[in-house]
């Protein structure tokens, strides 16, 4: 409960921001500063509990402090293609995002921790768990929005309760600038 309060007070303060408009184009040596991303697509994982494929839907956001650095944040219901038992599995996971280009296509890295949420079959228990989720993936960046291309995660739960388990997967979707700030200079 205290997790999906938190989430609505985050994207509250995010629709909360104004947009700034800005006529000229950004110098050249200078990265396009802040800015918030906010977006959602489609997952589809190995569940490595039972060798099943689970597919979802994905949201995710990211304040980028400049144009290399930045945080991202998603929440991940793997519902679709459920166990024909009933398992399914959740995460809710941020941390920090490095870009390596700040042209239109857009390579990077996360590294992300969170919780994992996983319904075990046939309704005999629920569990919460610690999740680590290194990744990266590449955008293709247009004026006010981006498309994930492909985002791929590697998620570690080593506290499950049967044993680590390892799902992984590819996201895709789209994602809309919600801010941007004053552009700074790049941070070579």
């Amino acid at each position: 409960m205290r997790l999906w309060f938190a989430a609505i007070a985050a994207l509250s303060m995010v629709l909360g921001c104004s947009a700034s408009v800005e006529a000229q184009a950004v110098a050249a040596g200078r990265g396009p500063g802040p800015h918030v991303m906010a977006g959602g697509g489609l997952s589809i994982f190995q569940s490595d509990y039972g060798q099943r494929q689970l597919g979802g839907l994905t949201l995710w956001g990211d304040a980028n402090i400049s144009h290399r650095w930045g945080i991202e944040g998603e929440a991940r219901w793997l519902r679709f293609h459920n166990d024909p038992n009933g398992s399914n599995q959740s995460t809710y996971l941020a941390g920090p995002r490095f870009n390596f280009m700040t042209r239109s296509v857009r390579p990077y890295a996360k590294g992300l921790v969170g919780i994992g949420h996983f319904k075990f079959p046939f309704g005999y228990a629920n569990g919460n768990y610690f999740v680590a989720a290194p990744g990266g993936g590449v955008e293709w960046y247009h004026k006010r929005f981006a498309v994930k291309v492909v985002d791929v995660e590697y998620q570690m739960w080593p506290q499950f309760s049967y044993g680590a388990i390892h799902p992984y997967g590819i996201s895709t979707g789209i994602t809309f600038r919600l801010w941007r700030g004053k552009s700074m200079m790049s941070e070579e």
